[in-house]
């Protein structure tokens, strides 16, 4: 029996453009953080070793700090660690993954098998340059035999074309490895959300141990996979790991109701520090409900990591009916200032005027 973890795409180095500051901070902190909870989830689990599907650096050119920080990270693991080379830190010439890390820490720089111990091989496929035009994974399988004892395979790419279908990963082929005896599991990165592959159980992408995208697209990261192979059964059992979440969020606003129903969804998110939300809103409302709702977002948005509006998905609308208009007890230039923007509220300088002019009649009143 063999137990293992399977990771990837830690990508070190990574900058959000909506973190800003301490947010940016925390968020490299907890990336780095996330090494040492493999290690801890090592220690728990039982793990032999640890495989990065690669990924492990954002790119070859890291500062000084994030490097050093990282190779202690790793030199304090309990166990061996594999570092596949990925597309963001191939192994090039001047590739961080050619300078010295620690004794425990291995890099996978071709595919010849490599021993664990009695009885488990790993062979990798790495990236050698910033794109591959061939199917790494293919390469590195075809030429091996069966093998009687446990052999895990470590590659990097998609199953199915984006851009190019030169290096797309044959899914058909290492099922058919799979079936023959060839290896036992083939542990993924590139995809940045746990998602299994095929009909066997043992191709996996395992996600990144962070969460890096907006979960209308990264729908399940912040996660690491346990695997134990014994007697030619394999047990996938995914573990969270992470501490951000970044949510995409849509609301339709037409009523006070509504305003204080998204700001209550905002209101009840967990652990905010390290939460960041992008939001879409669709509607109608009056100048109070926006009053309200530019009040609530106001006192959140300092909380959050990140609370920003996602300006495509915008469709909110300012329409005050006579009742509110009359209720601000304008006169003179204020009130034909007003009834002049109202009639202008498509436009978004005239909406932010007249939210503005209500806002400040609303005080002095």
């Amino acid at each position: 029996m063999v137990t293992f973890i399977h990771t990837s795409d830690f990508q070190l180095g990574m900058t959000r453009w909506f973190l800003e500051g301490e947010a940016q901070v925390r968020f490299n902190d907890d990336r780095e953080a996330a090494v040492v909870r493999l290690g801890e989830l090592a220690a728990e689990t039982g793990a032999e070793f640890i495989v990065v599907a690669g990924d492990v650096f954002e790119h070859n050119s890291l500062s000084k700090a994030t490097l050093g920080r990282a190779k202690e990270a790793f030199r304090n693991l309990p166990v061996p660690v594999y570092l596949l080379p990925g597309n963001h830190d191939p192994l090039v010439a001047d590739s961080i993954l050619r300078k010295p890390f620690a004794d425990n820490v291995h890099v996978i720089a071709d595919s010849t098998p490599i021993e664990v111990r009695e009885g488990v091989e790993i062979v990798g496929a790495p990236y050698l340059s910033k794109r591959a035009n061939y199917d790494l994974v293919q390469a590195a399988l075809a030429p091996l035999e069966p093998y009687d004892g446990v052999r895990i395979a470590v590659g990097h790419g998609q199953v199915e074309a984006r851009e190019s279908e030169a290096d797309v990963i044959d899914l058909k082929f290492v099922e058919n490895q799979i079936s023959e005896g060839v290896i036992d599991y083939l542990a993924l990165g590139d995809t940045h959300s746990t998602q299994a592959l095929g009909q066997s159980g043992r191709v996996w992408f395992s996600g990144s141990p962070e969460t890096t995208a907006f979960d209308d697209r990264e729908r399940d990261s912040g996660n690491a996979l346990v695997v134990v192979i014994d007697n030619g059964q394999v047990e996938v059992t995914p573990h969270h790991i992470g501490r951000w979440a970044f949510r995409a969020v849509a609301a339709d606003v037409n009523s006070d109701e509504d305003v204080e129903r998204f700001l209550t969804v905002l209101d009840d998110m967990p652990n905010k520090s390290r939460t960041a939300v992008k939001y879409g809103l669709r509607g109608t409302v009056g100048l109070g409900a926006q009053a309200r709702l530019e009040q609530g977002l106001a006192e959140l948005e300092p909380v959050f990591a990140s609370l920003r509006p996602r300006e495509r998905t915008m469709d909110l609308h300012l329409a005050p009916d006579e009742e509110e208009l009359a209720s601000l007890e304008l006169s003179g230039f204020a009130a034909d200032a007003l009834a002049e923007l109202v009639e202008n509220l498509e436009d978004p300088v005239a909406r932010d005027a007249a939210n503005l002019l209500f806002r400040l009649s609303v005080k002095e009143a």
